[in-house]
């Protein structure tokens, strides 16, 4: 494995992570707990090594940033909104699944079903965008070296 394959790495665990998050909200509404409990934990555990594989990479490239190759004006803005919007719900995320899980873990369920109606769609939305940031940075426009 080389440096350049960990956003590919990181980009099937966002997948997997969004799977799993979807899935445990099917198993909760179908009353499944300890399906959805398993789900949910696992994506926990899937989120939190695409955290390490994140930072490793953001440390082995020094911090310099991917720069995107789409030209044209309207999908420039198009991506740039997505992209501030991923990074401030990521942030978020990086407290809100920690204190969810929390509240599930201690058996506080009203308290975890509340947090889990804020967090639920946040996390899906990071997971989702995270894999289409990965696609339009290296797959489908990937910036051209000069």
């Amino acid at each position: 494995m080389t440096v350049s394959d960990i956003p590919t790495l990181n980009a099937a665990l966002n997948a997997t992570a969004t799977v799993l998050i979807t899935l445990g909200f099917i198993f909760i509404k179908q009353g499944k707990k300890d399906s959805h409990r398993a789900a949910m934990l696992t994506a926990g555990v899937v989120s939190a090594m695409f955290l390490v594989g994140y930072v490793t990479h953001k440390a082995l490239i020094h911090g310099v940033h991917t720069p995107f190759g789409g030209e044209a004006p309207a999908l420039r803005a198009f991506y740039y909104t997505m992209l501030i919007t991923h990074i401030v719900l990521a942030i978020a995320i990086a407290y809100l699944v920690p204190r969810t899980f929390l509240f599930a873990l201690k058996g506080d369920f009203e308290k975890h079903r509340k947090w889990a109606k804020v967090t639920f769609p946040i996390w899906l939305y990071v997971s989702v965008t995270g894999v289409l940031v990965y696609c339009f940075l290296y797959l489908w426009w990937p910036a051209v070296p000069a």
